[in-house]
C-alpha cells in the first residue's frame, strides 16, 4: 500500500503559499575544532546517517485529479549535495551577518518536487565558528518521535558514532495509473475518504485552517479563552511577502532557575515573564498605548497525554494572555504562573523535558509541532506564537566540532508577524525570534529587550 501522508501532514502543503513558507528550522553555531569542519565532512556525515531518517530520502506526489491525499515515494534521483548546501560569510563574518543570511534562506520556500528540506553550511564566522542552518517541511514532522536532520548529525562525544549506511535502492516510482488504482482501493475501504479529499483539494486557506484547527483538539480552557477575540496589536498585520528577519537573544538556565526558586512557577513561567516584559516596552518603544489592562495573546503549544498514541496529536495550543500592562515583573510572572496552572491542572499536559528523555535530542521537532499547532488558528485568537522547548544540558558535537548554541526558527502563522522559538541547551537559554521583514523592522530591538527583562527578575531574585 502507498505511504499516504495523513490528513493533519497533507494540510501544510494546502496552508503554504507564495507568503507563508510553512518549514522549521534552527541554527545551530559551533566551534571548528584543530581537524576542521568543512563542507564534504558535513555531507559525509549526514549521508551517514540518511538511513536515520528514511523520509529524506522521499518526496512528496500528488495524486492525479488529488482524488486522495498525497504519497510519500523515493527520490529515483535523490542528490544529497543538493540537500546540503554551502554559504560563506566575508571574513570575520559577524552576528548580524549571520542572521541576515538566515532570514533569507528562511524566506525561500523548498522545491516540492524534492524531499523536502535543506541544510546550510555557513563558513566565514568570526571566532573561528561554523554555522549550520537547517530547513525542514512541515509536513515532515509526524509525531514526537520523529526524527529531525539536524538531531541525527549531532553526537555526546567529538569523536562520531560509527554509522554503517545501508546500501538503499529507491523503490520505482508509481506510475499515474498506480497512484490513481491506489486511491481507488483507499477510497473502497474507506468510502468517506472521497468526500474528505475531494473537499479539502476545493478548500480555500481558512477551512484548511478550521480543519487543523479541529485535529489537534485544543482544550477547553484555551476554548474558553478563544471566545473573546485577541487585542489588536502591531504583531496582527497584513503578510504580503515572504521576507523576513531573525534576531536572537540569550539567557542563562541558572539565572531562570533561580527567579522560578525565588518567586515560584516554572522556567516556562520565567520565560513567557520575561517576554511579557520585552513586548512591554517594545510596544511602549512604538508610542502604543499601553494601560494596566493591556494583554498580548501567546499561542504556547505544550506537549500533552492524548488517548490515541498514533493519532500525532502529541501537542495542544494553549491560549495564554500576556499581562504587558502590568508594571511589575513579579506582578507579571504571577498572573503567568496562575494562567498556566490551570492548563497544566487539566491532566493532559506533560512536561517537555520527560520527552527529551524518552525521544533523546527532541527540540527540532517539538518546536516544529508546536508551529503546527498555531497554525490551526487565525488571527482572531492569538498575537504571537512562543515553542519553548528544553533541550539536552550536556555538549553535542557534529564530525567533532562542539555545538554552542542553537536557536529555533519557528514559521509564521498566517498574518502572524511574530514567532518566538526558545531552547536551553548546556546551561544556556536561547531565544531565537522570527518576523516580518516589513512589520518587525525592530524585531532586534525586541530581542535585546528580553535580555533586559530577564536581567530586571533577576534582580527582584537577588533583591
Amino acid at each position: 500500500m502507498p505511504d499516504r501522508l495523513s490528513a493533519l501532514d497533507a494540510s501544510f502543503l494546502y496552508l503554504e503559499d507564495s507568503t507563508t513558507p510553512m518549514h522549521v528550522g534552527g541554527v545551530a553555531v559551533f566551534r571548528r575544532p584543530k581537524a576542521g569542519f568543512d563542507y564534504d565532512k558535513l555531507v559525509d556525515l549526514i549521508e551517514q546517517r540518511l538511513s536515520l531518517v528514511p523520509r529524506y530520502r522521499q518526496k512528496v506526489v500528488q495524486v492525479p485529479g488529488r482524488i486522495a491525499r498525497p504519497v510519500w515515494v523515493d527520490d529515483p534521483d535523490f542528490d544529497v549535495t543538493y540537500h546540503v548546501r554551502r554559504s560563506a560569510l566575508p571574513k570575520p563574518g559577524s552576528e548580524a551577518q549571520l542572521h541576515d543570511l538566515v532570514a533569507r534562506l528562511m524566506s525561500r520556500p523548498l522545491d516540492h518536487s524534492r524531499p523536502l528540506w535543506e541544510v546550510y553550511l555557513v563558513e566565514g564566522l568570526a571566532k573561528n565558528q561554523t554555522a549550520v542552518i537547517t530547513k525542514t517541511h512541515q509536513a515532515m514532522v509526524d509525531g514526537i518521535a520523529s526524527l529531525e536532520i539536524g538531531q541525527v548529525m549531532l553526537d555526546v562525544s567529538p569523536s562520531p558514532r560509527t554509522n554503517v549506511e545501508n546500501l538503499w535502492m529507491p523503490q520505482p516510482e508509481p506510475s499515474s495509473l498506480q497512484l490513481v488504482a491506489d486511491a481507488v482501493t483507499d477510497i473502497v475501504q474507506r468510502p468517506g475518504e472521497l468526500v474528505e479529499n475531494v473537499r479539502s483539494a476545493a478548500l480555500d486557506t481558512v477551512n484548511t485552517v478550521e480543519k487543523v484547527f479541529s485535529a489537534f483538539g485544543v482544550l477547553a480552557s484555551a476554548v474558553r479563552t478563544a471566545a473573546t477575540p485577541a487585542p489588536g496589536t502591531p504583531l496582527n498585520v497584513r503578510i504580503t511577502s515572504p521576507q523576513r528577519r531573525f534576531a536572537v537573544a540569550r539567557a542563562q538556565l541558572d539565572d531562570l532557575r533561580a527567579i522560578r526558586k525565588a518567586h515560584g512557577g516554572t522556567v516556562n513561567d520565567v520565560v513567557l515573564a520575561a517576554l511579557s516584559g520585552a513586548l512591554r516596552n517594545w510596544l511602549l518603544s512604538r508610542g502604543e498605548n499601553v494601560t494596566g489592562s493591556t494583554t498580548i495573546r501567546a499561542m504556547a503549544p505544550l506537549s500533552v497525554r492524548d488517548a490515541d498514541p498514533d493519532s500525532g496529536n502529541n501537542v495542544s495550543a494553549y491560549l495564554v494572555d500576556l499581562p504587558v500592562g502590568e508594571p511589575n515583573p513579579v506582578v507579571r510572572l504571577h498572573h503567568v504562573s496562575h494562567a498556566m496552572r490551570a492548563h497544566q491542572e487539566s491532566g493532559r499536559s506533560v512536561a517537555a523535558d520527560a520527552l527529551v528523555k524518552v525521544s533523546g535530542f527532541a527540540p527540532p521537532t517539538l518546536h516544529a509541532l508546536g508551529a503546527r499547532a498555531a497554525s490551526s488558528f487565525s488571527r482572531r485568537l492569538f498575537n504571537v506564537i512562543v515553542t519553548n522547548v528544553p533541550g539536552p544540558q550536556v555538549p553535542l558535537y557534529a564530525a567533532g566540532a562542539r555545538m554552542t548554541e542553537i536557536f529555533p526558527v519557528v514559521p509564521l502563522a498566517k498574518n502572524q508577524a511574530l514567532a518566538i522559538g526558545v531552547t536551553s541547551y548546556d546551561g544556556g537559554v536561547y531565544f531565537g525570534l522570527n518576523g516580518d521583514r516589513d512589520a518587525m523592522s525592530d524585531v532586534d530591538v525586541l530581542a535585546s529587550m528580553v535580555e533586559e527583562s530577564v536581567e530586571e527578575l533577576m534582580g527582584t531574585a537577588s533583591a
